[in-house]
């Protein structure tokens, strides 16, 4: 189902339960499963009441933690700029090397700050962690790509976390299928279509590394 139909499906569902459809239903109709969770217009309105006011945030935030903000913020100019080196890397280097681009929208998702219940700095906060998580992500399927086009081999010792691409990766201290199958490994992105592209970054538990 295409996503004009599926909205238009939502609407009608809403029109037809007599929910008010327009800016707030669609902002917080939430995506699950392929469909969305409408919300009554007046779960919004019990939204607004629970909410904090943003000096009354401040008032009941500890001093420590208030100090310590700028050092954690301070993280966003690095992240910019690695987000930034990353892309020209994909838009010079991966085409040189025959390696898929990584689609940053599917990593980067900036959708909780539309929450109502959110005061202006927990949006904030709701925001930049999106952000960040979702820029390391994105970060990552790029490495992950690198790595099968240049260094295709598992480690001898199991990792605690595997990338999406690890499974595909040949046997550590197997000479003979490195030589043999290098050439096809590098290549062999096939599973990244553009229709299941972020499936496919799921990560998979590989086999065990033969015993040495």
């Amino acid at each position: 189902m295409s996503d004009h139909a599926r909205w238009a499906g939502n609407r009608r569902v809403f029109e037809r339960r007599g929910w008010r459809w327009g800016p707030v239903a669609v902002a917080m109709a939430r995506p699950l499963d392929g469909g969305f969770v409408p919300r009554r217009p007046e779960a919004r309105r019990m939204d607004l009441t629970i909410r904090k006011g943003p000096w009354a945030f401040l008032r009941g935030t500890a001093w420590p933690v208030l100090l310590s903000t700028p050092i954690i913020y301070g993280a966003i100019f690095p992240a910019l700029l690695l987000d930034l080196y990353v892309g020209l890397y994909q838009l010079i280097c991966c085409p040189i090397y025959g390696i898929p681009r990584t689609k940053r929208s599917d990593y980067l998702i900036l959708d909780r700050a539309k929450l109502p219940y959110l005061n202006l700095f927990e949006r904030a906060g709701c925001l930049y962690c999106s952000y960040f998580n979702g820029m390391v992500a994105y970060v990552q399927e790029v490495a992950a790509r690198t790595e099968q086009r240049f260094c295709p081999i598992k480690h001898a010792r199991r990792p605690k976390v595997f990338h999406s691409r690890y499974a595909h990766f040949l046997e550590f201290g197997d000479g003979e299928a490195y030589h043999r199958k290098l050439g096809i490994v590098q290549k062999d992105f096939g599973d990244l279509s553009a229709k299941g592209a972020l499936e496919a970054a799921a990560p998979r538990i590989p086999s065990d590394p033969p015993e040495r």
